[in-house]
């Protein structure tokens, strides 16, 4: 088969490349520009002509093509411009799903496949099997990588079974320390690279300081709510059914400024996110206060003290109709159906037993126990066993 390798410049992608190449593959490399603002990153630093250096060199110890795609404007397009639209409106995006969505296995792999590939392959740690239907059709599976420190199946959450069928994941059977190995053995030049940190996209560089590009400071208050705070002692009402149960363990506490008490300023609600804890400069408390909501209207940021704090926790979560995605379009849930399943809302959380239920209002998912820091604009990701089935984002 003709495979082209995403070659990040990263030991992941490269020992990708060599596995495919060791199996008698063709494999080509084509290497994404996806910035093109060195005004943002920090000073000396361009991690994408380093990565596209380590790219290179790679291919070149490989003896496969190499190629440069610059793909910026569709990033700028497709990730930054909606990250900035997100945040400012109190949301928290989460640009790697995207970027996987809308531009790696989208334009990325629409290039490689005009190309003349017959597949596109990545350094994600994560897996895709597939199986026949009772009518011949094909189903693919995406499963999570056997490495439990490295799965990255919660980043490709949002694929379909078209993508998915064209797509490759070399190293999802091997452990970080196993691909480490290889590619020492082999003398690669990533083979000690450490792993990308920061925006997936810039390099290092902090988000606030990214967002500020965009979004122009504006002072607010930080309100502190107390844990005997009324709202966390009420008592659920009687519900009439399900759905009204749910649409209220899912309902975001709304706080007024008059329910706790200003303790500080901060510089824009829009640069913070719910579960966040620092760069507040909050001090006197023995633990750290963390945020519990924000309301984008005031530009007011609401804090609660310690990580166990009540108003940090809530036991549902809705996906409105339109964000609802299902890999297995086959298991796809009709209204009034519900579903036992494995869920986490953020990327490295630990699989959490829960519950779907779908009505023409939405998908909730209602947790066995409460789960902290639910944001919107997070991707909620859902599994039976090992297999990512279905996402959506968070209302």
């Amino acid at each position: 088969m003709k495979i082209v390798v995403g070659l990040s410049g990263g030991v992941d992608s490269s020992v990708a490349a060599y596995l495919l190449q060791k199996q008698g593959h063709e494999v080509v490399a084509l290497f994404m520009r996806n910035w093109n603002d060195a005004s943002v990153t920090l000073e000396d630093e361009c991690p994408w002509i380093e990565d596209s250096n380590d790219a290179l060199m790679v291919a070149q110890k490989l003896g496969i093509p190499y190629q440069v795609i610059d793909m910026s404007e569709l990033y700028k397009e497709k990730i930054v411009d909606y990250m900035f639209a997100e945040y400012e409106k109190g949301r928290t995006p989460n640009p790697d799903v995207l970027c996987n969505r809308e531009v790696k296995f989208d334009v990325f792999m629409k290039t490689a496949l005009s190309l003349g590939a017959d597949k596109v392959a990545t350094g994600h740690y994560a897996r895709v099997e597939s199986t026949f239907d009772e009518n011949a059709k094909e189903i693919f599976h995406l499963l999570a990588g056997k490495d439990n420190n490295k799965d990255q199946s919660y980043f490709l959450c949002q694929l379909s079974q078209d993508q998915l069928s064209k797509a490759l994941f070399p190293i999802g059977e091997l452990t970080k320390p196993e691909v480490r190995e290889i590619a020492k053995e082999i003398g690669l030049v990533t083979a000690d690279k450490k792993d990308s940190q920061g925006l997936c996209f810039i390099g290092k560089v902090s988000l606030p300081t990214f967002l500020q590009q965009q979004l122009k400071p504006k002072e607010g208050e930080i309100v502190e709510i107390f844990d005997d705070f009324e709202a966390f002692q009420t008592e659920a009402p009687a519900f009439s059914s399900k759905l009204e149960e749910l649409e209220f363990l899912s309902e975001k506490i709304k706080y007024k400024k008059s329910d706790g008490k200003v303790i500080g300023k901060h510089q824009g609600a829009h640069y913070f996110t719910i579960g966040q804890s620092k760069g507040l400069g909050i001090g006197g408390h023995k633990e750290s206060c963390f945020i519990i909501s924000r309301d984008m209207e005031t530009n007011t940021i609401f804090v609660g003290e310690g990580k166990n704090f009540p108003g940090l926790f809530r036991t549902a979560l809705k996906i409105e109709p339109s964000e609802i995605h299902w890999v297995r379009e086959d298991l796809r849930l009709k209204n009034g159906e519900s579903m036992n399943v494995q869920a986490r809302i953020r990327y490295r959380q630990a699989l959490e037993s829960a519950t779907l239920y779908q009505f023409a209002e939405g998908l909730f998912i209602e947790f066995e126990n409460p789960q902290s820091a639910i944001a919107e604009g997070q991707f909620a990701a859902w599994y039976l066993d090992e297999e990512l089935i279905g996402s959506g984002v968070i209302s």
